[in-house]
């Protein structure tokens, strides 16, 4: 096990800067995971830290030691790809023991670490297969095994599971939380999924346009994000984001949107009032929009049913909002639905920059 730094890291390709320079420790043992949009430069910073690009500035340390200079093969880091990348003439025991060969470790050895390898991963069975005849979930299982025998300090895995359907990719995201908590290996996992993000990190760092914007723990982002971009990106459905003012009426303040006042709570007024009357975006959630026998009136567009839970997609004078609700609605489009929200849930951003104004 290790921890990471990166200091003033930066990656440019010609006058294209896909990097700008960022700082990001990553605790020893942890699972870190990177999300963001495509093109963020996520997968670029996985690759610097594997040592399949070099930095344009700035310095990565592996347990306080610089490693900007050392080879792939030399950084103990074993990274696991989005195209499993096996040797398809090889079969899953000789892609397995491909690393080992290479480093000469003695055969009985090799075989013992195949072995107990495969059992944790059950593939023990797929030994004498060649990637051809295996599924995707059986070759990405190979894959993690491939980089578990090398017995690495950090783990990288650059979307592991985006080829996949999603009933594997479920099974998979358990199976590699599970090695996690068991082998306690510092961990950097790339996806541009939030639910991914959010079931499998210790620590979740969120990129936009080669920058990190947030990182924190999964659940401080969701309940705090920094700016609208984070609320949009980190939640499904997504928040939703409504044009207002704050505004105070018989000394206490509140949100004015859409004619409709939504008082805050006690909490918040002294940081309302220091904010003072102003244009803002009010954030809420899906589920901390309620159904009730009065309130704001919304027309209903589409219902999406899942058995357990209803997301109804409804018209709000003119604003599209997500309601997300446990069980079933008696309801179909186009039919009217009063509805509530929770104040404590509400979040606020200012109107321009977008960035959290109170917490």
């Amino acid at each position: 096990m290790a921890s990471v730094e990166l200091i003033k890291v930066a990656k440019r390709y010609g006058k294209q800067t896909v990097l700008q320079p960022l700082d990001l420790t990553i605790p020893d043992g942890s699972f870190t995971v990177l999300v963001g949009p495509s093109g963020c430069g996520k997968s670029t910073l996985l690759r610097l830290l594997a040592g399949l690009e070099s930095l344009s500035e700035g310095e990565i340390l592996l347990d306080k030691k610089a490693i900007n200079n050392l080879d792939p093969a030399d950084r103990d880091i074993a990274m696991v790809f989005q195209s499993y990348a096996l040797y398809p003439h090889l079969t899953v025991a000789e892609n397995l023991a491909f690393h080992m060969q290479v480093k000469k470790v003695k055969r009985e050895e090799q075989q013992s670490k195949i072995a107990r390898i495969a059992g944790i991963l059950g593939i023990d069975k797929l030994l004498n297969r060649y990637p051809r005849a295996l599924s995707g979930g059986q070759r990405q299982r190979v894959a993690m095994g491939r980089a578990m025998v090398r017995n690495p300090q950090v783990f990288l895995f650059d979307e592991p599971l985006s080829n996949l359907d999603a009933q594997l990719r479920m099974e998979l995201r358990a199976e590699i939380k599970s090695l996690h908590q068991r082998f306690k290996t510092t961990m950097v996992y790339v996806t541009h999924d939030q639910v991914e993000a959010m079931t499998l990190a210790d620590k979740i760092v969120v990129m936009r346009d080669g920058v990190i914007v947030q990182q924190g723990a999964p659940l401080a982002i969701y309940d705090r994000p920094a700016n609208t971009f984070v609320a949009r990106f980190i939640g499904s459905p997504p928040m939703n984001l409504l044009a207002g003012r704050i505004e105070s009426r018989d000394g206490q303040f509140g949100v004015l949107c859409h004619q409709q006042w939504f008082a805050l709570p006690d909490k918040w007024q002294t940081a309302a009032q220091a904010q003072g009357e102003r244009p803002v975006t009010m954030g809420l959630r899906p589920h901390d929009i309620l159904l009730a026998e009065e309130g704001m009136q919304a027309t209903v567009n589409v219902l999406e049913v899942t058995g357990e839970s209803t997301l109804l997609h409804v018209d709000w004078q003119g604003d599209a909002l997500h309601v997300q609700t446990v069980g079933r609605v008696d309801t179909q489009p186009g039919a009217r639905l009063a509805l509530a929200v929770r104040a404590e849930k509400i979040h606020l951003f200012d109107a321009q920059s977008g960035e959290r104004l109170v917490d």
